[in-house]
């Protein structure tokens, strides 16, 4: 799990513990984005495709490979964007770390940099005695294995559209299965429909207005639906405040198409589809 770091907000001071998102390597171990603890977060006055990426090395293979700048959107509607470790040396993809490869054959091999063969003891070759297989207790039950949701498979964003579709693939996977994206965009600003759920995705680089929560609040009303709000570059502090007075669910989107509940409605939504 990726190690939390206070996170003071130069405009209200509010504090923070900012965890950074883990993501999925190639290789299929996580790479949790190595934040520097006395570095100082830059506000986000202005989004570039260009600048919101940042390159960190996977620990287990080595690969490099570039992942959106984490960042952490205040109550007051500051948007900061953490600084992150540059890339360290490490092991080329394919290659051993230094250590493992330094540490010859192990202590069961006998020296021939094999394993031992399973079923014999180590030294006695293959005609030893055969180790005790382990006996079941009598009447003892297997566990159950419990059933898990596999984790949620974001859409990288590089369009408008493209940020919708990621929005719509999230609100499937919580528990909304017939959502489907507008064709064309209505003037209603409703990017995103469902049963029981409605959704406006903002794809600008500024941050999504109260007016917008307002008016998707409106239509959620008047269809009785849940509502939920999607943006790329954060919210106005005006926008966060109303969203929470009308219990607007929002979600900030990175560039991956990884959502990340911003306030209480938000989290109230994912628990009541859990």
């Amino acid at each position: 799990m990726a190690e939390s770091v206070p996170v003071s907000c130069p405009e209200c001071s509010r504090e923070h513990n900012y965890t950074p998102p883990v993501y999925p390597c190639d290789c299929g171990a996580p790479v949790a984005l190595p934040l520097m603890r006395d570095g100082v977060p830059a506000q986000v006055r202005h989004r570039t495709w260009d600048g919101s990426w940042v390159e960190v090395r996977c620990p287990s293979c080595g690969m490099s490979k570039e992942w959106p700048q984490p960042e952490l959107g205040c109550g007051c509607g500051t948007l900061l964007r953490m600084p992150v470790l540059p890339p360290q040396p490490g092991p080329a993809p394919g290659e051993l770390p230094a250590a493992e490869a330094a540490s010859g054959p192990g202590p069961d091999d006998g020296g021939t940099g094999r394993p031992a063969t399973a079923g014999t003891t180590p030294g006695s070759g293959s005609g030893g005695p055969s180790a005790p297989a382990p006996v079941k207790p009598h009447g003892a039950q297997e566990q159950p294995r419990h059933r898990t949701r596999p984790a949620f498979r974001p859409v990288t964003i590089r369009t408008a559209q493209d940020a919708r579709t990621a929005a719509a693939e999230y609100l499937r996977w919580l528990g909304f299965p017939e959502v489907r994206v507008t064709e064309k965009r209505p003037a209603s600003g409703v990017d995103v429909r469902g049963a029981g759920i409605i959704a406006h995705v903002d794809p600008t680089t500024a941050p999504t207005t109260m007016r917008e929560v307002e008016t998707l609040w409106l239509n959620g009303l008047n269809e009785d639906v849940d509502t939920a709000c999607f943006s790329l570059a954060g919210y106005s502090r005006e926008a966060r405040t109303r969203a929470d007075s009308l219990s607007v669910a929002l979600f900030v989107l990175d560039l991956t198409g990884m959502p990340q509940a911003v306030n209480d409605p938000a989290d109230a939504l994912i628990r009541s589809v859990c």
